[in-house]
């Protein structure tokens, strides 16, 4: 199910900026009582547009994602922050996901995930060349979270999606899931399966398209600067499912 038809929340307290992310995202409070982590304009458009297109599809998908949502903020509450953080909050509308109260996951426990779940997050990063998932037994930061007692996955942050510059093997060597690979892109049955979730997903397209806030498609508030964003060369790149070469991963 996608977020897309959710009603703006307006942010009403902005309590303090993450120290944690490539963006460090602000940590607010919104009208409906939720706190989010909220990338505004310093983010990058490009950055929210992709949190925004992923996490839809991810919905659709089946991928377990905080809940995240278009909020909005007012000129009157960034004239309260100091000049940077208030250009980087920036007004307007902003990409907020929820906060949950998980812990990230640990290498070690990668094998309590179910199969299922590894398999179907592996193969939609794959789809949408994210290559922010990756965890070794050394180190990492896949934006993963995990509750044990309740078998519960928590998947964050899309920012880095659509890479122009996707290296398949290091996907393949590095994702949190990458033992999952031979379950799904060896086996057709499997997918089949993956396929039909995408087609899925793809349905909405036109829908997530058009619910992004017209100022993400601008560079600078001012909205005299056109971002180059092309929806049709996204859509291109997530229709490769439909060509064998998608599922050629050795």
């Amino acid at each position: 199910m996608s977020s897309v038809q959710l009603p703006e929340v307006e942010i009403v307290e902005v309590m303090r900026r993450s120290e944690h992310g490539m963006t460090r995202p602000f940590i607010c409070r919104g009208d409906d009582g939720n706190v989010y982590f909220v990338k505004g304009f310093g983010a990058g458009r490009d950055s929210q547009i992709k949190e925004w297109i992923a996490g839809n599809l991810a919905l659709i998908f089946g991928i377990p994602l905080a809940p995240f949502r278009i909020v909005s903020v007012s000129d009157e509450l960034a004239e309260l922050m100091t000049a940077n953080d208030a250009a980087d909050l920036g007004s307007g509308p902003a990409f907020g996901s929820q906060e949950q109260i998980v812990t990230e996951l640990a290498f070690s426990q990668v094998s309590e995930v179910p199969v299922e779940l590894r398999t179907a997050v592996l193969v939609f990063d794959w789809w949408i060349l994210n290559v922010d998932r990756m965890l070794t037994e050394n180190s990492g930061n896949p934006n993963l979270f995990w509750e044990p007692d309740a078998q519960r996955l928590v998947v964050i942050d899309h920012n880095q999606s659509f890479d122009p510059e996707f290296d398949a093997d290091d996907f393949l060597r590095y994702h949190a899931f990458k033992d999952s690979a031979p379950v799904v892109f060896d086996d057709l049955i499997e997918r089949q399966h993956y396929t039909e979730r995408m087609e899925q997903a793809l349905t909405e397209w036109d829908n997530i398209v058009q619910a992004i806030p017209e100022e993400w498609f601008y560079r600078d508030p001012e909205m005299t600067m056109k971002l180059d964003f092309d929806p049709d060369s996204f859509l291109k790149h997530l229709q490769r499912f439909r060509s064998e070469n998608f599922w050629n991963w050795k």
